[in-house]
């Protein structure tokens, strides 16, 4: 029964860490198109 629920949030828990890569990802291109 605990397997049903923390798969679930696992998985998105998974997503947002692509999301966060994705962002500070974003945000490490902006500050070096910025300096040069």
């Amino acid at each position: 029964m605990l397997e049903q629920i923390t798969a679930p949030i696992r998985r998105s828990e998974a997503m947002i860490l692509k999301d966060l890569v994705g962002v500070v990802a974003l945000g490490v291109m902006l500050v070096a198109a910025l300096h040069l």
